[in-house]
């Protein structure tokens, strides 16, 4: 498979991963409104903080180190050592369940039964329910490995139906049942979603006719399980290597950067969760099939090269773009957007502030999930070695930090730390990246630079829309936060329009893969 097919999948993995975040963020926004009309707003407090980051830092610390070393790699693995590997994240996933588990129950406070009911089998099903669902990741990660877009859209849209249906006509007819209808409709989803892709895969497999089975690297559902062989190791030592490395990573990262409060969490992090988790998700895939590790730029294909650049380039630029668009138009409309969302509880007190500190932590959010979306495909297991090594050396100084900015300026402060943190973070993955282009004509940092021309704009943009937000917004009334709207809204078409006549190249590789796209999914 060449590397612009490679590329065009990608791409519609991605574009399809950002439809998905839309439709789901969507059903998620009806189905709490919904919902708060017949429960108290501490059970669902309870179920999308406390159960929700239970069940989510379970399957992060029990898989993500097991994706990124098993999407990498060439076409000549054995893939029934890697799919060997892959059953290992099940017992990881119920150690991680028992010990989080244990945490949520005796370490950390229990609501109230009389306000909150069945909090512990809500801890116990949710926990459940993330090793039900690595169960099914032996057959996502050859999925996605062979970049089958339209099972992920099924599989994911049908799950996500289906657990929102059940929670509603649960809530409708059974309110007085609390937790346990979100961790029935939880268990629904991860049993779902993992039956998709077993059926669709073993039905694959049982259709000898069928053009994608020819794609498959096994030819037996039986290979889709563990299995023992006389004659060559479980798994592949240097895959498991590699995973280990990747785990002490994701383990810092979850403990380092775990947070963000709430409401503000939620409102500034949705732009990132839309478009940057889809994108460094599908691109990683493509990253990890073009480049080979332990190899730089100038040992690979030279062709290979010049195109994990380019499109390395173009991601940069869009990050950079969408971050600072969210910089720029994020401070002066704020207060706005929790005014609007809250009332004056929110806009009020410091929740404006978080709000501003936070779009720029999207900025560096942005920048670096592609950087490190690169430098995790790219990376050897010393490199990732080193990488740890540096991360926890700098841990002690981001935890010090995070106590005194804490201690001085409250939330804000460890917003400000995460900053920090995800700025050493952005450091590394460059001059990695640098390095690794250094032998080689490629210099994809330049995607990193804007035409001075947009960053006028830009400049231009936050002082109008700072002047129009000190006049026009939050106590004047509706015409006046109407005025400022219109203010924002010419602002930023003036800017996207900029950025369209200066941004050529991005603009070229957006049209050319959308274009792909589309044409990619009317094919398949």
């Amino acid at each position: 498979m060449g590397s612009q097919e490679v590329l065009g999948q990608a791409a519609r993995l991605a574009s399809s991963g950002l439809l998905l975040q839309v439709l789901f963020r969507l059903i998620t926004f009806v189905l709490n409104a919904f919902i708060l009309r017949f429960l108290s707003k501490e059970i669902v407090g309870v179920v999308n903080v406390r159960l929700t980051l239970l069940y989510s830092t379970t399957i992060f610390l029990a898989r993500e180190a097991f994706r990124r070393a098993c999407l990498s790699g060439g076409t000549q693995r054995d893939w029934t050592q890697t799919l060997n590997l892959l059953w290992l994240t099940v017992p990881l996933g119920i150690f991680w369940s028992l010990c989080l588990g244990w945490v949520w129950l005796q370490l950390l406070e229990v609501p109230d039964p009389n306000v909150v009911p069945y909090y512990g089998t809500g801890v116990l099903l949710f926990g459940l329910s993330a090793v039900v669902e690595l169960l099914g990741e032996p057959f996502w990660v050859l999925a996605q490995a062979h970049m089958f877009v339209k099972l992920k859209v099924l599989a994911e849209s049908m799950s996500v139906i289906l657990r929102s249906v059940l929670t509603a006509l649960l809530v409708l007819w059974l309110p007085h049942w609390g937790l346990y209808i979100f961790s029935l409709a939880q268990l629904l989803y991860t049993a779902v979603l993992v039956l998709c892709y077993m059926l669709y895969l073993i039905k694959l497999l049982r259709s000898p006719e069928s053009s994608k089975q020819l794609t498959l690297p096994i030819s037996k559902v039986t290979q889709l399980l563990p299995s023992i062989s006389r004659r060559k190791a479980f798994v592949n030592w240097n895959e498991a290597r590699l995973t280990w490395s990747f785990f002490k990573q994701s383990f810092l990262k979850q403990i380092l950067t775990e947070g963000i409060y709430d409401i503000v969490n939620n409102l500034g992090s949705l732009v990132a969760r839309l478009i940057f988790q889809p994108v460094e998700e599908s691109f990683y895939i493509f990253f990890a099939k073009v480049l080979e590790r332990e190899k730089d730029a100038s040992l690979q294909k030279q062709d290979d090269v010049a195109v994990a650049a380019a499109v390395l380039e173009s991601l940069l630029k869009l990050a950079l773009l969408t971050g600072l668009t969210v910089t720029v138009f994020g401070f002066a409309y704020s207060q706005l957007a929790l005014d609007i969302y809250g009332g004056a509880m929110l806009s009020s007190g410091s929740g404006p502030v978080l709000m501003r500190c936070y779009c720029l932590y999207v900025l560096l959010l942005a920048v670096n999930g592609v950087t490190e979306c690169f430098t995790f495909a790219a990376m050897s297991k010393e490199d990732v070695d080193r990488y740890n090594f540096t991360m926890l050396a700098l841990s002690s100084s981001f935890l010090v930090l995070s106590y005194l900015l804490t201690s001085w300026c409250g939330s804000v402060g460890f917003i400000m730390a995460n900053c920090f943190n995800m700025g050493i973070r952005i450091t590394q993955s460059l001059s990695f990246i640098h390095h690794y282009f250094q032998e080689s004509p490629h210099r994809p940092l330049a995607g990193l630079l804007l035409s001075p021309v947009l960053l006028g704009v830009f400049v231009l943009s936050a002082g109008i829309t700072s002047v129009s937000e000190a006049f026009l917004c939050c106590e004047r009334g509706w015409p006046a936060r109407l005025a400022h709207i219109a203010v924002g809204t010419i602002c930023l078409g003036v800017t996207l329009g900029t950025a369209f006549l200066t941004e050529t190249k991005l603009i070229h590789f957006l049209r050319t893969q959308l274009g792909r796209s589309r044409l990619g999914d009317k094919m398949t």
